[in-house]
């Protein structure tokens, strides 16, 4: 089965010590950055990673939500 991208962008999460950028999740996916904005504000959503605008970059990190395991 193939891992869903919304599922690998939270194990990149899950391995950071401190937020980083849509462009990093992006170059580390190997997708564009509108396609991460897109995943990373769905996430957001469903309250399993949070963002804040640090000037003109958006940072995200994983939430304890975002830490539990999933079937």
């Amino acid at each position: 089965m193939k891992e869903t991208i919304d599922k690998k962008i939270l194990r990149y999460l899950s391995k950071q010590d401190w937020p980083v950028t849509t462009e990093m999740i992006a170059n580390e996916l190997n997708i564009s950055w509108n396609t991460a904005q897109l995943h990373l504000y769905k996430l957001m959503s469903e309250g399993t990673v949070k963002g804040k605008r640090v000037g003109r970059q958006n940072q995200w990190m994983m939430t304890e939500k975002g830490k539990e395991p999933t079937n």
